[in-house]
């Protein structure tokens, strides 16, 4: 799988080892920032992690910052985007499976490398239910994001 990986200044110690992990269970990365300790908008990485995900350059995203809460407003207000905040291994999981949650943010300054990695793991191991009801679920949150 291809994944988008993003952070602002917060979250750029995390993101390494966040690139590292998704590396080594044989995935590929396009890291969208920011690429130093410096002061940077988290709206502006959420953007361009949002793109990349919406074109179709990478299949999924993932977010740190230091709460991951900002990281998942701003992401969410890009068309097309489901993003969440994960902190513990089963939401990491369920936001795919019951809500095809397509960008994964997390707070560096709540988890730690430990964890990042079995959230990350989590969520990547996750596929989208077949079972109709998360199908309608999610159709009618399409149908919110088009609504504008």
């Amino acid at each position: 799988m291809r994944l988008v990986i993003g952070s602002d200044h917060a979250g750029w110690t995390l993101k390494k080892t966040v690139i590292e992990h998704v590396r080594s269970l044989g995935h590929e990365v396009v890291d969208a920032g920011s690429f130093d300790e410096k002061p940077v908008d988290f709206p502006d990485i959420a953007r361009a992690v949002a793109q990349k995900v919406t074109s179709g350059e990478a299949e999924r995203g993932i977010m740190v910052c230091g709460t991951g809460v900002g990281a998942s407003i701003a992401a969410n207000k890009m068309k097309g985007i489901r993003a969440a905040v994960c902190h513990d291994v089963h939401s990491a999981h369920q936001s795919v499976e019951h809500d095809d949650v397509n960008v994964m943010c997390i707070g560096a300054q709540i988890v730690g490398p430990w964890l990042a990695q079995d959230l990350i793991s989590s969520y990547l191991e996750a596929t989208f239910s077949t079972d109709e009801d998360f199908r309608r679920r999610v159709e009618k949150l399409h149908a919110m994001d088009a609504e504008g």
